[in-house]
């Protein structure tokens, strides 16, 4: 069978981590943060929370694409004349102590968002520092701002149906001579492309109920194990890296 061919992407990625034999990948919005901003946005400034769920179900059941929906809220946002700069407020989970042990451990960690990177890096530089803010890999869309504030997000796959195919992330790392073990964290329709490619799938387990990723692993019989917060995810990760613990095992003990 052919190799799907990749969606041309209009943003640059950073280099390969070749030598690394674990690499940790981690969508942005909802899973590394408390709660997702542009969800936030939508549902309060926005055109609603019923509106944008019932938009990602319409994701889900394959009515919509995750672009166009996606741009839909966005565009929400901005006709109710709400600026960018408004929308850079959100709340950070425990990812300190997790990045932290990683980086002291030499494992890559990658934030691969469907969010735009102005955002991510600007909460980034107060939850981390500024150095380590710039250092940190970020694969994400961005935004173009007009000179009267207006402004709209700048897709890294306009032609994908994802606006941006996480999957493009992970397949590099697969086709290595020596592949990584490769962690990712997700949570929501956005995520869908990359989950089937990952070793170990982390998926945030929400108290709302707006599981989507939950719902789309259990439908597609794609294993997964359930994560809280990073607090609870870092330990799983230690045990496969200090090698007391066989991804199989985990997966296992965590039936979906």
């Amino acid at each position: 069978m052919a190799e799907e061919i990749a969606p041309l992407s209009t943003l640059p990625y950073p280099q390969i981590h070749e030598n690394s034999p674990f690499v940790v990948l981690s969508d942005w919005d909802g899973t590394i943060t408390t709660f997702d901003s542009n969800d936030f946005l939508t549902d309060t400034i926005g055109f609603g929370k019923a509106k944008r769920r019932q938009g990602n179900l319409d994701i889900l059941a394959g009515e919509d694409t995750f672009r166009d929906g996606f741009r839909k809220m966005l565009r929400s946002i901005v006709e109710n004349g709400h600026t960018f700069d408004e929308c850079k407020k959100l709340l950070v989970d425990r990812f300190k102590e997790f990045y932290t042990w990683c980086r002291a451990n030499g494992i890559p960690v990658i934030i691969v968002s469907s969010g735009m990177e102005p955002l991510i890096r600007a909460v980034l530089s107060k939850l981390l520092g500024g150095e380590a803010a710039n250092d940190i890999d970020i694969i994400a869309n961005d935004v173009v701002v007009q000179q009267d504030g207006t402004w709209e997000i700048q897709f890294r796959h306009p032609s994908s149906g994802f606006g941006h195919d996480k999957s493009q992330s992970i397949l590099p790392y697969r086709r290595l001579p020596h592949p990584p073990t490769l962690f990712f964290f997700g949570d929501g329709v956005s995520d869908i492309s990359a989950a089937k490619h990952a070793d170990l799938l982390f998926v945030k387990a929400k108290a709302d109920g707006e599981n989507d990723l939950a719902a789309y692993c259990k439908r597609e019989g794609i294993k997964h194990t359930l994560f809280s917060d990073f607090s609870n995810a870092l330990p799983v990760v230690q045990s496969v890296v200090n090698g007391s613990k066989l991804i199989a095992e985990i997966l296992q003990s965590n039936p979906n």
